[in-house]
Formats: C-alpha cells, sequence, structure tokens
C-alpha cells in the first residue's frame, strides 16, 4: 500500500493527474487503469477516475508488481514529499543521502529532486534554503526558482523559520535549558543558540526535541558534544560516546515559515522515519508513549 495526502500543489486536480504529480514516471493510462479498477481509495472511498482531489485528503493505492516496479525506478517516493505550493517544495529527507552534488555524493536530494522534476517536465532550478547534514532525516525546504529561493533565503536570514529536531543523545538529560556555546564558522567564533528539553529516559540515553534558533554548520552535534551528551550514532563526534547505531540519530521533526509571496503559515510535521524508530526499539526506548507525543503527519 502506498499513501500519503493531498497538498495545496495538487488540490483540484483530477484524480489521476494528480497521482501523475507524485509518480511522473507512471503512463497516464496505468494509473487511469488503476482507478477503473478500483485501486485508488481517496478520504476513505474507492477513486472516481473523473473526481478532483481536495487539499488534506488521504490517497491510498493498493500495489501491484508494476505500480511497485514504478516505485523502484521513482527518484523522489510520494511519501517523501511533505508539502509542496508554487514558491516551494518540503521533502523528508532519509538518513546517509546528502542534500548537495559533493566528492562522494554523486548521488544527492539536490539531483534527484532535479531528475523528478524533468521528468514532470518543469524546468525551474531549485535550490535548498536550510542545511541537514548526510546523517540527518527529516524535513529540509527548497526554494522554486530564483525569486523564490531568493525570498524564502531572505526569512530564514530575519531568523522568522522555525525548525525543531529530535536528538538521542548519551546520557540523562533531567530538565529544559539552552545551548550557548559558540560553533566556529567561516574561521571565526560566532554564537549559537539551542533550545532544548528532555521527553524521555531509559536510565542512561535521553530522547531530546531541540530548537535551533541559529543555524550555524553542525551546530547542534558540537554543542550536544561539548555539554557532554554526544548524540548516538555520530561518527565524528564519537569519543565521548560509547554507544553506536545503524544511523546519526538527529531528525528534523517540524518546520514553520510564512510563504513570503501568499503570506500562508507553513507548519510541517515529518514523521520519525522507521530506522530511527528501530533504533529507539533497540535501545530499550517505550515507543508506543514516544510516537504519541511525536506528531506522524506528513503536512497541514
Amino acid at each position: 500500500m502506498t499513501e500519503w495526502r493531498v497538498n495545496i500543489r495538487e488540490a483540484g486536480f483530477p484524480l489521476p493527474e494528480a497521482i501523475i504529480l507524485r509518480v511522473p514516471s507512471a503512463p497516464i493510462g496505468f494509473v487511469r487503469k488503476l482507478c477503473k479498477k478500483q485501486r485508488v481509495v481517496v478520504g476513505g472511498m474507492v477513486g472516481n477516475i473523473n473526481q478532483t482531489v481536495q487539499f488534506g485528503e488521504h490517497i491510498f493505492i493498493k500495489s501491484s508488481d508494476r505500480w511497485h516496479e514504478l516505485l523502484q525506478h521513482s527518484p523522489i517516493q510520494p511519501a517523501e514529499i511533505l508539502y509542496e505550493d508554487t514558491e516551494c517544495l518540503v521533502l523528508n529527507k532519509p538518513s546517509g543521502l546528502a542534500v548537495h552534488n559533493s566528492q562522494g555524493h554523486d548521488d544527492n536530494l539536490k539531483s534527484r529532486l532535479q531528475v523528478f522534476l524533468h521528468q514532470r517536465r518543469e524546468i525551474f532550478q531549485l535550490a535548498p534554503i536550510h542545511r541537514l547534514d548526510a546523517g540527518t532525516s527529516g524535513a529540509i525546504l527548497f526554494g522554486k526558482g530564483k525569486k523564490a529561493t531568493g525570498q524564502l533565503g531572505q526569512v530564514l536570514m530575519a531568523g522568522r523559520m522555525n525548525k525543531r529536531y529530535l536528538a538521542l543523545v548519551q546520557g540523562v538529560v533531567v530538565e529544559a535549558g539552552e545551548l550557548t556555546t559558540p560553533v566556529l564558522a567561516k574561521g571565526r567564533m560566532k554564537p549559537a543558540l539551542t533550545r532544548f528539553r528532555p521527553i524521555d529516559d531509559n536510565g542512561w540515553a535521553t530522547l531530546l526535541e531541540l530548537e535551533l534558533v541559529t543555524g550555524r554548520r553542525h551546530q547542534i552535534r558540537k554543542q550536544l558534544f561539548e555539554a557532554g551528551w554526544p548524540i548516538i550514532g555520530d561518527s565524528r563526534y564519537h569519543n565521548k560516546s560509547t554507544v553506536t547505531a545503524g544511523r546519526l540519530l538527529l531528525h528534523c521533526r517540524f518546520l514553520a515559515y510564512q510563504n513570503p509571496v501568499s503570506n500562508r503559515m507553513i507548519e510541517i510535521d515529518s514523521p520519525l522515519p522507521e530506522d530511527f524508530i528501530a533504533e529507539l526499539r533497540r535501545l530499550g526506548f517505550p515507543t508506543h508513549g514516544i510516537l504519541e507525543f511525536i506528531p506522524q503527519n506528513t503536512a497541514t
């Protein structure tokens, strides 16, 4: 079963065309057959080939060998698109995938997204508005075209973008607070601020929610390391951690900003990925209670 939630970009489109926006490699004839064979469910009802989809509706597609093959060849998976409108697009980046092209990262999120847009026959360039390290998962915002990218960059620089993360750290953190140690940026030590609060602990590790107020490179990782709470799975700042993990246990779980054109306030929750949940379970955390706290919807 493949599922996603209709966003602003797709709202008002006929059902087959809305599906093509998520899986542009799928032939339109094949998608129409899916609808006619009642393999598509929209808002809890069997989808009609002539219906238009509405913002917020959930679309479910029953799997088949052909559908599975199309998904395998898609550079962006349907559920990875958390939000989209005419100015921007928010993706749920997996851990281990770099955002930009760099040495050793020819396969990266930006290049995948450009291939995806080429399949859609959309020719504008995209640029990420903020950073996520390769090992970090979660919500990342891209601007569509030079004008939108510049406007969104101004929103970020003005401090009007709220980013919250989840990190599993070694050590027990008992109360909320702030991390204020300066961070090296462009050859100089610069002030940095991260707010944190503990969600749960297992006696030797703590799941923290963090609000990134400034945005220095590796800010959360460096500040937590210097506080004596290294992030589990962090190979760069690993020498104070005795615990290994299959990935860096840092996830951008919430992103909020104002669209500079429509002035619409966008708030996006990025669901905790399965590999992060698996690590929580492996390390003895009661994930049922944690997942009730953490929003699991994919867009507003």
